[in-house]
């Protein structure tokens, strides 16, 4: 195709600016900053290839999430472009907030007929506006930016492994526990329910899984003790303090009864239930869910507002069990089909886990 950059295809800085929308003062700042290395010619021209177009793309993705050259230049320092990883944060930040102003959107529509109608605008109808105003893309671009980064390639590095006794405890997060131990020079991670997954060092005080694009990051006191940790996952950070082996003890014998008993939590069905009226109206309450869950929800909002309008009017619902990791489960009946659903609930109640998958 005419004009198709390939990766034969050299362009000059003036040609490289133009189709980039930037100027070639930028292109000059970049490289300056050591985050470009246009080739150069025998007279000293730069010229600009396909590699360079894919680690501008990354940069100007980084920008747009609101980092500083300083920044990203450390964020990209000694790491090749992944141009998968650019486009796959564009598009999770895109589409949140698509869903942002389709959910704005709703919020007017529906005032605007109260309004049409003679109705008048209740208190919590004017502070539902105006905490909608009062939302920015701030949040989803601060998501996105850490989900890259999370997402980034990690380099294993030798730490002293006497610092593992540090970090070998229980810590709380939310209704779950990670116990952590040592093995000689190895750290392993277990979360309540889950498989235990080996962590390799970073840096002294922060490790990275190779199962999973995750990190957990250690925090100490004052005093140099070991009192929390921060998973950093999914764009979110959330940090679980240290607890002692009875209260862990405590957590997992809970579970471990509902599990044996088959015991759902309180008004499991009834949450269930306007949980997928919410999602069958294409108005989920975000208000009811933790925000590393709201922020994927929103994501997928109308994925699986689609797929329920297809399967048309809910049935039946029948509680099947608790997994391992403590979700309910329910065979969700509809007019053409069934789904098996689980969610979990956080300590406040809010759903922080929904899992939906076709089953009939």
């Amino acid at each position: 195709m005419a004009g198709q950059t390939t990766k034969d295809t050299w362009l000059t800085a003036a040609q490289c600016a133009k189709r980039a929308g930037l100027t070639v003062r930028a292109l000059r700042i970049y490289e300056a900053a050591g985050l470009l290395a246009p080739r150069r010619t025998e007279k000293n021209w730069r010229l600009y290839g396909a590699h360079d177009l894919a680690r501008l793309t990354e940069i100007l993705t980084l920008k747009r999430l609101g980092l500083t050259l300083e920044q990203i230049s450390r964020l990209l320092a000694g790491q090749a472009t992944d141009l998968e990883r650019v486009l796959s944060v564009q598009s999770s930040a895109l589409r949140e907030q698509m869903a942002r102003v389709q959910q704005s959107l709703g919020l007017i529509d529906h005032m605007q007929t109260k309004m049409a109608t003679g109705e008048i605008l209740s208190t919590d109808d004017l502070l539902a506006l105006a905490k909608d105003q009062s939302m920015t893309e701030t949040t989803s671009e601060t998501i996105a930016w850490r989900r890259y980064e999370q997402m980034r390639p990690r380099t294993e590095r030798a730490i002293d492994s006497r610092l593992y006794a540090d970090y070998a405890g229980h810590y709380r997060l939310d209704t779950v526990v990670f116990t952590i131990r040592h093995e000689g020079h190895r750290l392993f991670a277990r979360v309540t329910g889950q498989v235990e997954l080996e962590l390799f060092a970073e840096e002294v005080d922060r490790f990275f899984y190779k199962a999973v694009p995750a990190q957990i990051s250690f925090i100490r006191n004052a005093a140099g003790m070991v009192t929390a940790l921060t998973l950093h996952q999914n764009g979110h950070e959330e940090t679980a303090e240290r607890v002692d082996i009875g209260a862990a003890a405590t957590l997992e014998a809970t579970l471990a009864a509902r599990i044996r008993d088959k015991r759902p939590v309180e008004n499991s069905r009834v949450l269930l239930q306007e949980l997928v009226h919410q999602h069958q109206q294409g108005e989920p309450d975000y208000a009811k869910m933790t925000p590393p869950l709201a922020a994927i929800a929103r994501e997928q909002a109308e994925i699986i507002r689609g797929e329920l309008q297809r399967l048309g009017a809910l049935k039946d619902m029948t509680f099947k069990g608790v997994t391992d990791d403590g979700w309910d489960v329910y065979d969700v009946d509809f007019e053409k089909g069934r789904q098996e659903w689980s969610f979990s609930l956080a300590a406040d109640g809010r759903f922080d886990g929904i899992l939906f998958r076709r089953t009939v």
